[in-house]
């Protein structure tokens, strides 16, 4: 049985706290986001604890009318347990060593783990089609644990939200990006604190 698993990162939100909410581009773009996934034929919805990641998926549940399974596992990677000044170059240093822990902080390879794992047993299960709302920093882990060159460029072009879709098979796997952001789209913050 061929399995389509798309991997979504969140809409804009407020910011990195497991609480922070979307904003309110952000709660237009989970509107935009169900959009493009309610005709997919999709039997399954699960999110990130995270408010942000569950605020983003609600509008597509909604129209499907299915429940929204919550893994803790999806929850986003923590970076470090204080703020770090330089965090772009922080998140680029963990992409090349993936056993890279900043104080307090999950290195890449702990983080890509437990995303893997979470999404393998999603794939066991028997569906064809499902969703699966996360955050940008663990997206790009997961997306790395089947197709390598995906790094820290690849998490840096991510867009709020954005969409990948892991198409699965007896014989082979293959990842490919669906949602084609706004010209407009700003992707990651730019600012002191990411919005991961």
């Amino acid at each position: 049985m061929v399995r389509h698993l798309f991997l979504v990162r969140h809409c804009e939100s407020t910011g990195q706290e497991a609480s922070a909410p979307l904003t309110a581009v952000g709660q237009a773009q989970a509107v935009r986001l169900a959009d493009h996934l309610e005709t997919l034929g999709v039997e399954l919805l699960v999110s990130s604890p995270y408010t942000r990641a569950q605020q983003s998926i609600a509008p597509l549940a909604q129209r499907l009318g299915l429940p929204v399974e919550i893994d803790p596992r999806l929850a986003e990677r923590v970076l470090s347990a204080a703020p770090l000044e330089h965090w772009r170059e922080a998140i680029r240093q963990t992409f090349e060593d993936l056993d890279r822990a900043w104080p307090g902080g999950e290195s890449s390879r702990t983080a890509m783990v437990r995303g893997r794992t979470a999404i393998d047993a999603l794939l066991t299960r028997p569906v064809r089609v499902l969703v699966v709302m996360t955050h940008g920093n663990l997206m790009t882990l997961i997306l790395r644990s089947f197709e390598t060159q995906f790094g820290f460029q690849a998490w840096e072009h991510l867009s709020n939200p954005d969409v990948y879709c892991i198409e699965v098979d007896v014989e082979r796997v293959r990842v490919t990006r669906t949602w084609v952001p706004p010209l407009a789209a700003s992707g990651t913050s730019k600012g002191a604190n990411p919005v991961l």
